[in-house]
């Protein structure tokens, strides 16, 4: 079909004319932009109908084709105008939209003029020869291909995958005499006045957003509040602060809602029926969800004598969260899910991880399970993988199945002690001898729970007790890993590992040097094993500086995380490891059980091509969110100690030094583990300098010695619980040592003479 090129007409009253189109003819994209662009008189689509002559049953395609373009970028409307777009330079930044499609990703430009209209939409292109590998939420720099045509597609290739920008700073707003002062949330950032007619609704000991405004001759900062986000005190919520300030998302969009609640419960179509398995939960006493179940039996197989088969069963989450829905992209988005003192920031929906997921008593629901031959000797002989329906015959806690176990079994836990608890532990016992033969860092580092009353405050801080309840699961789900990880490998299929680096040579060098001012011996080669670190520890209980010890040998190991790639799993000396066993709350975990899915042909739910593909991005990405979770549990469990203690100015505390720096001392309390911080002018009358191969403030002229674990009494000053931060007085004297060990190898001091304030106890 061929068509006329419109001319211009010779009315000068409105739009100029052109002689209409053929009957039937619809004018093409690039002469629809060809008259935007020479037409000023052209102000919408009423003008463009008339230029070309639209009537009748053209009206329709017509409004299509500018909806088209309109939607593509290419043409803008502002306010009843219409006019084309401005065009992308070669090379920018793109920002892709945490909701796009994987499979089909789109994004739009990072910067852009609203004078010129709305952004327009660019195609992300990838495949398997991609070297930057992009996924939904991410902002990249991409190459930008407009076409051949009149009529600009954009496509785009990334290039690198950027940071994004923080958004505004953010603090609790403070009323007082003057007025209103912003405190910020980052203890680096000073504190700001905010005019009284910049404060919005904000109220006293709200959370707040602001931008930073410059006034005055002087460009004094002060601060706008842009947004008001909740009060914590009020909401009884401290964990809103490292929310919003670590950017982790907590609302469920509508459509994720949605695709939720439409969801079906599973049937036994397709799936292996274990409901008459008695697989049972083991969790702590208040979790919300069960994502994994166990059972033991012994095997009859004469060819295993003593030996036992093992079932683990996971919630089969990939049965419900498809590659490309909604639920899919939030759980992405989001990485995994976030456990503070005072809520849970979910993964998933509470339908889903509460209800359809969650593994409970009798009710019938979809696994992934892995059925284990496990030989008299606790190793692995062979394993499967199965896609079923089950249910749980029981749910306890790790302290009843323990307290069963010690012969106090209650209501729930004495019908199954015999035919299901006991297999489960005499399987443990062979499983955790081999454990101990493989020789897995054995770095037992007590973790103290926070527990809140009803109004969001701290009521009690306990350690609590390390069961064998607690290693049997433990044990079962890295072994359900290690299998995961042997079947996609056996299968050639791209799996998520979760990797764990040896340490550095300068690590180890670090560690070394320490441990040589302990007269602990350390081998001299870089190539090491944990078993070398248990070795380590083992000398140190002996010498009665396990603390010092364990807080080095930690230092000095690298930090877990998930990659496409397989380096192994240092930690736990283990070649091959995999994240399968919490899907519920790991995205991790839902990739490997999609991966097993598409490798066994379990199903038509499994690891799409376009995920395969982007597995490296995937990696970087949830290990990036795997690390935002727990700064953010570290802060608000920071943030929660400094309220606790806030009452307590001026009182006493038994603590151990946690960390050495030139510019002072982190002290960690006994009782509660807060850290605080002393610093450097502060010690006391001496001139002390930092010995980093002891990891140790040594006076120069006493040869007193403030050194990484020492136990020490302090007085505490100050505490800002919106930073989550204490200052601490030294109030104990140090041990003594030679003064020219401070002086050796030293450049510079860390800090000069203190006042004498230690000393006035």
């Amino acid at each position: 079909m061929t068509t006329k090129k419109p001319t211009k007409s010779r009315n000068t009253s409105g739009p100029r004319r052109t002689t209409a189109l053929r009957a039937a003819e619809l004018p093409t994209r690039e002469q629809l932009l060809e008259a935007l662009a020479e037409d000023a008189d052209i102000k919408g689509k009423r003008d463009l109908a008339k230029v070309f002559g639209i009537r009748g049953d053209m009206r329709r395609p017509f409004k299509a084709m500018l909806a088209e373009l309109e939607g593509e970028g290419v043409i803008t409307r502002t306010r009843k105008a219409l006019r084309r777009t401005a065009a992308l330079p070669h090379v920018t930044v793109l920002d892709i939209p945490s909701d796009a499609d994987p499979d089909n990703l789109h994004a739009y430009p990072a910067q852009w003029n609203e004078e010129e209209g709305d952004k327009p939409r660019v195609q992300v292109l990838g495949g398997r020869d991609a070297r930057v590998v992009p996924a939904p939420g991410d902002r990249i720099l991409a190459r930008i291909d407009a076409g051949d045509e009149d009529v600009p597609r954009y496509t785009a290739k990334a290039m690198k995958i950027l940071d994004k920008p923080r958004r505004g700073q953010i603090g609790i707003v403070r009323m007082d005499e003057d007025g209103a002062r912003l405190i910020p949330v980052d203890r680096k950032q000073k504190e700001m006045r905010i005019p009284l007619g910049d404060l919005l609704d904000a109220s006293d000991g709200d959370l707040v957003e602001v931008e930073v405004k410059l006034s005055g001759r002087l460009m004094i900062p002060r601060a706008k509040v842009t947004k008001v986000i909740g009060n914590p005190a009020s909401e009884g919520a401290v964990s809103l602060i490292a929310i919003h300030n670590l950017e982790i998302p907590y609302n469920f969009p509508a459509s994720v809602i949605r695709e939720a609640e439409q969801a079906t419960e599973a049937t036994l179509q397709g799936r292996e029926d274990w409901r008459d398995l008695p697989l049972i939960t083991i969790d702590p006493a208040d979790a919300k969800d069960h994502d994994d179940a166990v059972y033991a039996q012994p095997d009859d197989d004469p060819a295993n004598p003593g030996g036992h088969v093992v079932y683990v069963a996971i919630a089969d989450v990939a049965a419900y969260v498809r590659p490309g829905t909604a639920l899919d992209r939030e759980a992405y988005l989001r990485g995994n899910s976030v456990y503070f003192p005072d809520r849970v920031v979910p993964m998933l929906p509470e339908r889903i991880s509460n209800e359809l997921c969650s593994l409970k008593q009798g009710e019938p629901r979809a696994a992934l399970a892995v059925r284990m031959v496990m030989g008299a000797d606790g190793k692995k002989r062979s394993h499967s993988f199965h896609r079923v329906l089950m249910r749980s015959a029981a749910k306890l806690s790790y302290q009843q199945a323990q307290a069963a176990i010690d012969g106090q079994p209650d209501d729930a836990s004495g019908p199954i002690l015999d035919p299901i608890l006991r297999p489960l532990y005499d399987a443990y016992e062979a499983m955790a001898a081999a454990r101990d033969k493989r020789g897995p860092l054995d770095l037992d580092l007590p973790e103290r729970k926070i527990v809140l009353d009803d109004k969001g405050m701290v009521k009690d801080i306990r350690i609590p007790e390390r069961l064998t309840a607690h290693r049997l699961i433990e044990e079962m789900m890295i072994a359900a890993n290690v299998a995961a990880a042997e079947t996609l490998e056996q299968k050639r299929t791209p799996l998520l590992y979760r990797v764990h680096d040896e340490p550095s040579s300068e690590k180890l060098q670090a560690l070394r040097d320490f441990l040589g001012s302990l007269d602990i011996a350390v081998k001299k080669s870089d190539s090491v094993r944990a078993s070398d670190f248990n070795g380590i520890l083992s000398q140190a209980r002996k010498a009665g500086n396990i603390e010092q010890v364990s807080e080095m040998v930690l230092r000095s190991q690298a930090q877990a995380e998930y990659s496409a790639e397989n380096y192994g799993h240092f930690g736990l000396n283990l070649d091959r490891y995999a994240h399968f066993t919490s899907p519920i709350r790991r995205y991790a975990d839902l990739i490997v059980h999609r991966a097993l899915v598409s490798a066994l042909g379990l199903g038509k739910d499994g690891l799409s091509e376009n995920e395969s593909l982007r597995l490296p991005g995937i990696a970087q990405h949830i290990s990036a969110t795997e690390r935002r979770a727990m700064m953010a549990e570290r802060e608000t469990a920071d943030r929660l100690l400094a309220q606790f203690l806030a009452a307590q100015i001026g009182a006493r505390f038994e603590g151990r030094i946690s960390g050495v720096t030139r510019s002072g001392l982190f002290v960690r309390l006994l009782e509660t583990g807060a850290d605080g911080f002393i610093p450097a002018s502060t010690l006391g009358e001496d001139f002390y300098r930092y010995v980093e191969d002891q990891q140790a403030m040594i006076g120069e002229r006493s040869g007193e010695k403030f050194g990484l674990g020492d136990r020490v009494t302090v007085r505490l000053l100050e505490a800002a619980p919106v930073a989550g931060a204490l200052r601490f007085e030294l109030l104990s004297e140090g041990s003594r040592v030679n003064p020219s060990s401070a002086r050796r190898n030293q450049k510079r001091p860390s800090r000069s003479y203190g006042p004498k304030g230690r000393r006035k106890r």
